[in-house]
């Protein structure tokens, strides 16, 4: 868990510590008061919070969090607010991850943006006409779950794909293609044409100004980003690739910026 005071123009001071994940709805919310306690200061206006789950943004409740199960449905926003007494957002934390690169980083300034967070997973915020567009229940660009080949996505645009199919980890692929081992840099070309398939569908549903990477695979860019390209020549409409911007996540803590940005 990182916990941040940000002001306009970033991070001023930050703590981080290990969620305790397997511990009780009480114990993990009130380890997240005691980091807020850390940080806040009386000039602090609200708390913007970013979950890896499906929310309701409107009541800041927070559904099945699969990485802390005792996190079923948790009134977050009700328990915040009551313990500061300042106004709290909750959001999923792919869209924070896009709203910090909107408002701070790679995109800053675009009013259409991607952002993808590839890593053990796929995940994706979505930024329409400068608004963050999350759907009914924040779930709403979760453009890994949509059906790919004989799978979804993510099994091709994540760690699963190195780990399912080339028995290998994206770590162990990065450092291997790093060396010129053929092999790992086969494996990265393949890789490249399903994130390349993953952008067509991207163009076609959003349209956006900027597409930007973020997550651990992100750090190999270099090593699929020729096939990404090359697969991108293929698109039915030339003039909107030539457009697009493609960017690399370079902003620490984006998403911790993102939530932040959730205050209104």
């Amino acid at each position: 868990m990182r916990v941040a005071l940000i002001d306009d123009n970033g991070i001023i001071n930050i703590v981080k510590e290990p969620c305790k994940a397997d511990k009780s709805v009480e114990e993990t919310t009130n380890h997240i008061k005691d980091l807020i306690r850390k940080v806040i200061t009386p000039e602090v206006t609200g708390i913007g919070i970013g979950v890896p789950s499906a929310v309701d943004p409107e009541k800041g409740i927070v559904y099945n969090v699969n990485n802390i199960p005792s996190w079923k449905e948790v009134h977050l926003k009700e328990i915040i607010e009551t313990e500061f007494h300042l106004p709290t957002f909750v959001n999923n934390d792919a869209n924070c991850f896009v709203l910090g690169e909107q408002r701070y980083g790679a995109a800053k300034s675009a009013r259409n943006v991607v952002g993808i967070a590839a890593g053990t997973g796929l995940g994706s915020g979505i930024i329409i006409n400068n608004e963050l567009y999350a759907g009914t229940n924040t779930c709403a660009g979760e453009i890994g779950c949509i059906a790919y080949l004989d799978k979804i996505y993510e099994d091709y645009c994540s760690s699963h794909y190195f780990i399912r199919e080339h028995n290998t980890t994206g770590v162990e692929a990065f450092e291997a293609g790093k060396k010129g081992d053929e092999t790992a840099l086969k494996i990265w070309d393949d890789f490249g044409t399903h994130i390349g398939n993953l952008i067509q569908m991207v163009l076609f549903a959003y349209d956006p100004e900027v597409i930007v990477f973020g997550g651990s695979i992100a750090n190999a860019f270099e090593l699929f980003e020729p096939s990404m390209r090359r697969n991108l020549e293929g698109f039915l409409f030339p003039k909107i690739v030539n457009k697009l911007r493609i960017e690399v996540s370079k902003t620490n803590d984006v998403g911790i910026l993102g939530a932040a940005s959730l205050v209104k």
